[in-house]
């Protein structure tokens, strides 16, 4: 009975809305639901987590997994379920959160109806307030933003979760979350694979390090570095193993545009006073190499700024905010002497 019990304690269930219900439909013939057509729309899904809440929260232990089944519906009376097993991650959040962002692995002996979602990314919010909620929805923009930039980039997807804890140790819970493409899914749709050894801006990609760069200013966000691989993944062409790996960067919540928190500025490092307080991080480059580069921030002002706009997920006067920040950035770079002053002149030696 016990082991009955542990099998079915946890119960993971999605409410995809009915945009999702004719792709995963089609995915059953196949008995696979992919992540190519799990990212296919930009509706958000809905699901239901059960799970020991009080023992994930507590523990917070990178790499162990816990069992959980989860349940997909593909409308009011259909559904798919599937045992899977999620954990903590994120090395910052696991430490300070009170909910860290999980690891959720659809992967299972047997082939099933999930398996081909295989290992995802789950970013939660911090704890459970609205606050935390805000944040999180924030950080989803700015992935967002970023895919107007580049198809070398994380497609995300919004995930509405409610939070049940099977013991009734925590007080159960709603609250938006998202989750990120896997990284070997992103390299194979730029025909690529990971590249996992070490690297620098000077043996990557450079019209991608640029744009790279350009952007984590753009966000205001300096918590990434390429040489020690934080908050950065490499892809390289599958069909040329010496030329340059693309840079991929990721893991936002540190950026002024987010602006969490529990973010904090490096002054020293940096010599930034807060988290809104923007550093270029990027190497020299000249004026019309980096024009040709701000030519696609430019194009996607408008993509942009309707995104921020019309997320109405987010009240009025955050998206005012966020707007207002990335604004300030297009009054930089639409400045010939800011550019050269920011770019060229402030550019790391």
């Amino acid at each position: 009975m016990k082991q009955l019990q542990r099998l079915f304690f946890i119960a993971f269930l999605f409410a995809i809305l009915p945009a999702d219900a004719q792709i995963i439909q089609a995915s059953q013939k196949t008995n696979a639901l992919t992540c190519t057509e799990f990212f296919k729309t930009e509706q958000p899904a809905e699901f239901t987590m059960i799970s020991d809440f009080k023992t994930l929260k507590s523990k917070k232990k990178k790499g162990i997994y816990q069992d959980a089944v989860a349940t997909l519906y593909l409308s009011e009376k259909d559904s798919i379920s599937d045992k899977i097993s999620i954990c903590a991650r994120g090395e910052f959040r696991r430490e300070n959160c009170q909910m860290p962002s999980l690891m959720i692995n659809f992967k299972s002996t047997t082939p099933s109806a999930l398996s081909g979602l295989k290992k995802m990314k789950m970013v939660c919010g911090c704890s459970s307030t609205s606050s935390s909620e805000r944040f999180v929805l924030k950080e989803y923009l700015t992935y967002k933003i970023y895919n107007f930039l580049t198809d070398m980039s994380f497609k995300t997807r919004l995930v509405k979760v409610n939070y049940k804890d099977v013991n009734d140790k925590v007080k159960p819970y709603s609250q938006y979350a998202f989750l990120i493409e896997d990284v070997d899914d992103l390299a194979k749709r730029n025909g690529c694979r990971e590249y996992e050894k070490k690297a620098s801006s000077v043996l990557s990609d450079r019209n991608q390090m640029t744009l790279v760069a350009l952007f984590q200013y753009m966000i205001g966000n300096t918590d990434w570095s390429l040489p020690n691989y934080h908050n950065i993944k490499l892809i390289q062409l599958r069909t040329d193993s010496a030329s340059y790996p693309y840079t991929v960067p990721y893991d936002f919540d540190f950026a002024g545009i987010v602006d969490a928190p529990y973010a904090t500025a490096n002054k020293e490092l940096f010599g930034i006073e807060k988290v809104t307080d923007r550093a270029y991080r990027g190497f020299p480059r000249g004026m019309e190499e980096l024009e040709a580069t701000l030519k696609i921030f430019r194009d996607n002002k408008e993509k942009i700024m309707s995104l921020i706009l019309n997320f109405d997920l987010l009240d009025l006067r955050e998206r005012k905010s966020m707007a207002d920040y990335v604004e300030d950035f297009y009054s930089i770079i639409n400045n010939p002497r800011t550019v050269k002053f920011e770019f060229v002149n402030g550019a790391r030696n």
